[in-house]
This record gives C-alpha cells, structure tokens and sequence, in this order.
C-alpha cells in the first residue's frame, strides 16, 4: 500500500504532538507529581508511536516506545519524576524531532539513537527492577478493556435506530474483526467505514472512530448502521476488504434492538464480566460474546480524553496557496464591484442601484472573512519558546521564568511563518544578557529567578510584540565604548547621541557586547539579522531600557501583508501607492526651498535638512516635468529613525489596498514592492519607500 498519500497528514500530526509532548512535560517539571499531566503525556506518546509504526518509520516508533516504558511506570507510581528523567525525555523529543524533520525534507526518519534507548531503560531497569514487565502488562491491560466494551446508545441515538426501523429502513448491528498479521489496523478500519458511509449510516461505533483512527482498539470493533442494502451482500463486501479476517451483520428489529440495547446498558451497571444474555440471544451462533467495561471505568476514561483534549477537532487544514487563490478572486471580484459601483451612478436607475449597494455589503463581508481566514493565533510561535528558554536557562546555570501575554492575538499567516527566528534571537538575548546570573541578583537584592515577559497586542492596524526582562538592563558606556572600538561611530557622533540612539547601535552588523564567545552569544550575529527580518515585513523594532532594572525590545509588525493601508499618488499619467506605514507626513514645499548640499538634493524639515528625491526620476516618467512648477507635494517617508521625501504630482486619496505579488516574469525593480488594481482597473505599483533610504 503506498503510504506517501498520508505523509503530510502524518508529519502535521507529529508535529502537533510533539509540540503538545514539549508543553505538558514543561508543566510536568513545575508539578512533578502530577499523574494526570503524564496520563496526557502518555496518550501523547502512544498516538505517535502507532503512527509511526503505521506509516513503517521504525526508528520513531521504537524511541517513543521505550518513552512509554519509562512514563507507564511513573503513571502507576511505581516511579518518582526526578531531574535525571526529565533530561533523558527531553532529549528523546529532541530526537524525536530531529527524525520528523529529516521526514520532511524526504529522509527516512532514522537516526542513531542507541545511547537515548540506553539511558531510557536503565531508568526502567534501575529504578523498578523488572519494571519493564509490569509496564507491559500494564499497557495490555488497557487495550483488553477497551476491545470489551459493549456499545452504549444513548436516548437520540436509540430514537433515531428506532425511527429507520419505522421508516422501512434496514438497521444493522456489524461486528468485523481485523486478521492478526495486520501492520496498518486503523487503514483497514478506514476502509470498512468508507464503505459503510457510501451506502448507508453509521449511528455509532465501539470504539469510538477517533480511537479506531488512533488505531486504540485491538482486532475488533462494532458499529450500529442504517442501510437499504441486504445485511447478506454487505457482508460479503466487507469480508472482501484486504487484511479482514471476518464480518457479522445482524439486521436488527424492534425487539432485537431493544434487547441488544438494554442488554448492555444492564451489564454496565451491574459491573458483570459476562456478555448481555439478550444480545448473545440475539447474536449468531459463532460471535464470541463480549465482555464489557463497567460504568464507572467507561466515565473515567472519557474524563481522561477529555482532560488530553481529544476532543473532536471543528478545524480543518488549509494549503496557504489557496487562501493566496482566494484572496486573488476576490480582489477581482472588489474591481468588478467597483466598476458596478460607478457604472450605477451612471446611469442613475434606482433598481440597479439597490443591487449594486447589496453586493456592496456583501463583497465588504466577503473581504473581512478572507482577511480573517488568513489570520492566526500567534501562540503558534510562542508555544515553542518555553522548552527553549528552558534548555538555554540551564545550559546557562540560571533560573528564569518565562510568562507569556496575549498569546491569542492574531497575524496574518505570512507574518507568523516570519517572526519565529527573530524573536528565538530576541528571547535568546533577554537570556543570556537580560537575566543576571543568581548570585549577582542575590546581591542586588532581587530574586534569584528572573522573569521574562512576552507579550503581544494589537494597536490600531498594527500587531505589538514586547519582550521585557527584569534584568541588569543596558550599560550606555560599555556599548558606546565597544562602538568606539569597532568604528561604528565616531568620538563626535558618540557626544551628541541620545540613548535611544545608542540602545539602537545593538543592531549593527557584528555588534555583540558579550566578553566571551559560546554557542549562544558573542559573535555579532542575530539583532542586526532580527532588525533586517523585520523591517522585511514592514516592521520597527525599538528598544528602551533602565540600568540595573531591566529591558525592554518592542516590535511593531502590519496585521497582515496582504491588504495594507496605502496613499494613492500621481505622477504624469502613473498612479503609484505608499504604504500608510512608510509616511511620516504630506506637504507643499516652494521650488525655491531645494537646496543642494555636498552633491545631494536636501529640503528643510523641522530644524533639520533631509534628502529629496523625484519619484518622477527615479521611476523615467516620461510625461511630468516637475521643473516647470512653482511649488511641489512631497511625502516625508521613514525607515527607522531616518527620514527622506519624495516629490510627486498629485494626490488622489487614501485606500485599502490588495497587494499583488509582480510575478516571476518581471526581473525586480528597485524600489517597488509590488502592485495592486484601482477600482477602475487601472494598475498601481506599490512603491517600497525602504528601498530609497540607506
């Protein structure tokens, strides 16, 4: 059977639980005696060991099997969490996510994982001797019950089987049973019920089709289903399904189900280990009664998947590019509605006006859950920090707390694939230079675990990401004098420098004030590589800080990079868009104001010359001679603390703009960031004012 069709699905899963396996053994070290955290964990671990057997990758499957040995143990108290334990788990998810990684890019998931495998059962060996017995048995203990349970309809389900009888309908109670050599039990279990599902029903299964697809049952399972097709012919078509070693199909009628049903709602609450005497009445003569779980089990074991959030999922996964499809057809779709618009007031008839005013708010709708659809939590960034500032911490000999704020708040998808590195750099900096080391805190009277607060929130259009230490906070002197030292700025320049400006020298290429270099710091390589990241996506980063108090990095990031907000401008017969982001201000400055300084066109601005460019120039339109005008409008753009202006014709107004991306075919021009459609069809090129500014 070729696997490669469910490669992704297994790969997104596995990353899934892997990041759920990081978050809850995080939370098992604050609360180490905790067994309903290692229950979870445990879940977590057995679904993606049955995966990775199920899709062949051996190496997976085996480490994260020897993972279950050890947290089985610790789940039946026959093991305390000790800090020895969580060390060899946490390098077992590192491994773990080293071969899912090597899937990804095309590998086959192996890895030398031997010493791991060691260090996993002399923890087994060492602390309960033949524990690794007892954790066997234990496993086994669970998968019997759970093949035992008898299926329990409560009152609509019940209703509903009564009611097809009514109808005419033909309900069936189907028993199927898997061949024991079977490598893939939950693929043959998805072919059954995708039969099932193409002529009929399904009511309910035993167990549930989230345990069947988590492959959480042993040979067998049993379904109540609604069908017009003869109980005879099903069966043959079932039992003709690879790998099926058998299939009962009882067609049922009101008394059958009534006995079927009440048979095994009597046994659970008794707590007997027999079948139902009405179902094995009912039953044929070769299906082997059952033996079911009590009521009180049965409750327990949904408390627990509640618990482990295996809840069923009301989301689905979306290819990126098809929201990039969608949010292309509706652009068009504004343009057309646009021209509608005007083509109405046109001609002026009060019926086609109506519509067109409909479809108005309509399409406004329509463009605000695009927008949405594209936009995500970014705790799907955050959640991945605590286990590194955990591992950094250590590796450090610091204790550090990390508390993260907001971390519901939304970005538009293309943002979130962005930010996850620089931040790992800011983070990674509040650690390592934030966080003094615990004796230095005792002596400045502050407590020995520093705190790290990440925090996100939105303002206005915008998205706000703080990362904020309680630390020794930032030496003005010791950064002006290694910048000194390196040549980034002069003595003079030094001299007249606010500390905004000096905190901002941190971003320079190759700048680090760390004395010695290690594998986190000193090499001058991550804030200048942070500072470029997110001025790429239309961002600032800023920094404010109180010696002996703490720091504080602030990023300001666009909510989405697909639709922005943008001033339409003129020039000759071109029609361009600056980001809204970009301006400072608009204005008229007088011909006679240009200066010309050290060969560089300059204009007075606020007690300060900044320079002027002639958008006309630098795009060649051909059509618009500023020369021959008296005054001209200028737009004030920013990148960072720098300023510059841009001569224009004409404005025309402020827009929401869809960005549309120039295309392979285009070789890049300096300059332009992309391009988006007027409302009369008219094609904008979105000027990149960062391009101008060095």
């Amino acid at each position: 059977m070729d696997m490669n069709q469910y490669l992704s699905m297994f790969i997104d899963e596995s990353n899934d639980h892997l990041q759920s396996l990081n978050e809850n053994m995080l939370e098992l070290e604050k609360a180490p005696d905790d067994i309903g955290i290692v229950q979870i964990i445990f879940r977590s671990a057995h679904t993606l060991k049955g995966m990775a057997a199920t899709m062949g990758f051996e190496d997976l499957s085996s480490l994260t099997h020897q993972m279950e040995n050890v947290l089985d143990l610790v789940r039946n108290e026959k093991l305390k969490m000790q800090d020895y334990i969580f060390d060899t788990l946490f390098k077992s998810l590192d491994a773990l996510q080293m071969m899912v990684q090597d899937i990804m890019q095309g590998g086959d998931g192996k890895a030398d994982v031997q010493s791991i495998v060691a260090s996993l059962q002399a923890i087994v060996r060492g602390e309960v001797p033949g524990g690794a017995d007892s954790a066997a048995s234990s496993q086994a203990a669970p998968a019997a019950e759970t093949s035992s349970t008898g299926i329990q309809l409560d009152e609509f389900q019940y209703s509903v089987l009564e009611q097809s009888i009514t109808e005419g309908h033909k309900v069936l109670y189907i028993e199927v049973a898997i061949r024991e050599d079977c490598q893939l039990k939950a693929a043959r279990a998805y072919l059954v019920f995708d039969l099932l599902e193409r002529y009929g029903e399904v009511v309910k299964s035993h167990p549930s089709v989230q345990e069947i697809e988590q492959e959480r049952f042993e040979r067998s399972f049993s379904l109540y289903y609604i069908t017009q097709k003869d109980a005879a012919e099903l069966q043959s078509m079932i039992v003709n399904l690879s790998e099926i070693d058998s299939a009962q199909v009882m067609p049922l009628d009101h008394e059958t189900l009534n006995q079927l049903s009440s048979g095994v709602q009597e046994a659970a609450a008794a707590g007997t280990p027999e079948a139902p005497a009405a179902a094995a009445a009912a039953a044929p003569s070769d299906a082997k009664p059952e033996a079911p779980q009590t009521a009180a089990k049965a409750e327990a074991k949904a408390g627990a998947r509640a618990n482990g959030g295996a809840a069923p999922s009301r989301t689905i996964r979306v290819d990126i590019e098809r929201l990039d499809v969608l949010m292309n057809l509706l652009s068009e779709l504004l343009i057309d509605r646009s021209r509608l618009e005007q083509l109405a007031h046109e001609i002026k008839r009060s019926d086609l006006t109506e519509t067109v005013e409909h479809m108005s708010r309509v399409g406004s709708d329509l463009q605000n859950i695009v927008l949405k659809l594209r936009m995500v939590p970014i705790d799907t960034v955050f959640s991945r920090f605590p286990r590194m500032v955990r591992d950094v911490a250590k590796s450090l000999d610091k204790k550090i707390d990390l508390v993260i704020v907001g971390a519901e708040t939304e970005l538009d998808r293309t943002v979130i694939d962005e930010i996850g590195d620089p931040l790992v750099h800011l983070l990674r900096n509040a650690v390592d230079h934030g966080i003094e080391p615990t004796a230095q805190r005792i002596a400045a009277g502050k407590p020995e675990t520093g705190t790290v607060q990440l925090r996100a929130f939105h303002s206005g259009n915008h998205v706000f990401i703080e990362i904020e230490d309680d630390g020794g906070g930032i030496d003005r002197d010791k950064i002006l004098n290694k910048a000194l030292k390196n040549g980034v700025v002069t003595q003079s320049e030094a001299a007249t420098m606010s500390d905004e400006q000096v905190y901002m020298l941190l971003f320079a290429a190759g700048f680090s004030t760390a004395d010695v270099i290690s594998d986190i710091s000193g090499r001058g390589v991550g804030l200048d590589v942070v500072r470029s990241k997110i001025e790429s996506l239309s961002g600032v980063v800023s920094v404010t800080s109180t010696l002996g108090k703490g720091t504080k990095f602030s990023v300001q990031l666009p909510l989405t990079l697909s639709i922005i907000s943008a001033m339409l401008i003129k020039v000759g017969s071109e029609k361009y868009a600056i980001p809204l982001s970009s301006i400072v201000e608009t204005g008229i400055i007088q011909r006679n104001q240009i200066r010309s300084v050290h060969g560089y066109t300059m204009v007075p601005y606020r007690d300060a010359h900044i320079p002027l460019m002639s958008l006309a120039n630098l795009f060649e339109v051909a059509d618009f001679d500023e020369n021959a005008e008296e005054e001209t409008e200028i737009v004030v753009i920013r990148k960072g603390e720098r300023l510059a202006a841009l001569t224009i014709e004409d404005f025309i107004g402020q827009s929401e703009i869809v960005i549309k991306n120039l295309g392979k075919y285009l070789p890049p021009v300096q300059g332009v960031a992309g391009a988006t459609i007027l409302g009369d069809g008219q094609v904008a090129l979105i000027v990149d004012p960062n391009a101008f500014i060095k």
